[in-house]
């Protein structure tokens, strides 16, 4: 991703492409309208990093990414204290440097974090759209511009990744899901550089892949896995090599379930 002042925190400069599949760029436009913090929801690479990054481009705001983790703690967020050249100065974290400067904050899959790190996103999600530093006495007020969005995979749930209903009531929901089928071989095409006719091929196969959730495979192939496999078929790796290794080999190891992959792979090329 290009931005303008050559590291992410500033400006994105070239427009990202993004396949319009709904009225998500209107509810998202009408929510910073309102600064209401927004939450996307949907399978593991269906689009959502790739729609803030839209939309930031579109709004004309400056966005800092977090990729949350379960080793995530307040601190890596709001900042810490830090010795340099013998003194102790305070370095701001991304979720402050986003606060100070009115920058879209996107936690990316933020049920991956620990849950008493999304408490100190609480008072930003309100009237209140504060963020204190306990460390410096210090309560900020979030500049006008800034927004928060977080994105998380409801197909993750389960008793100790779930966000509490307290974090989840906080903020307006997106849903997400792949494109239909003309719309993900589109997106597929242009971004994989194959022909048209490859990226159909490659979206009906995920739709067949998709259907055996219930068949052993906890994840679907995803779109992003299908971009991954354009972009090694139009690297002159044979297709069906291209096939089982970005997308088949990553979502299982079980032999069978590989097995009947590598069938549909056959059967669909």
């Amino acid at each position: 991703m290009n931005y303008s002042n050559g590291g992410e925190g500033g400006l994105i400069v070239d427009e990202p492409f993004y396949v319009v599949c709904g009225n998500e760029i209107d509810m998202f436009e009408r929510a910073y309208d309102a600064r209401l913090p927004v939450m996307l929801k949907g399978p593991t690479g269906c689009g959502k990093t790739r729609f803030v990054e839209h939309m930031a481009h579109r709004l004309k705001l400056p966005l800092i990414t977090v990729a949350c983790h379960e080793d995530l703690f307040a601190t890596d967020l709001v900042g810490r204290f830090l010795l340099k050249n013998d003194e102790t100065v305070w370095m701001d974290g991304p979720l402050t440097r986003a606060v100070r400067m009115g920058a879209i904050c996107y936690l990316d899959e933020i049920v991956e974090t620990r849950k008493d790190t999304t408490v100190v996103i609480h008072p930003l999600t309100d009237h209140r759209r504060t963020l204190g530093i306990d460390k410096k006495g210090e309560v900020i007020t979030a500049h006008p511009d800034f927004m928060l969005v977080v994105s998380y995979n409801p197909g993750y749930q389960s008793v100790l990744k779930d966000m509490k209903q307290s974090t989840r009531q906080r903020f307006i929901s997106l849903a997400f899901d792949y494109p239909e089928p003309d719309k993900e071989a589109n997106i597929v095409s242009h971004e994989g550089g194959v022909t048209d006719d490859i990226a159909l091929k490659l979206v009906f196969l995920a739709g067949k892949i998709r259907s055996m959730r219930e068949h052993g495979l906890t994840e679907g192939a995803s779109t992003r896995l299908l971009i991954y496999a354009a972009k090694l078929i139009s690297k002159n790796i044979p297709v069906k090599k291209a096939c089982m290794s970005a997308i088949c080999l990553p979502l299982t190891d079980d032999a069978k379930l590989i097995e009947t992959l590598s069938d549909l792979v056959s059967d669909v090329f």
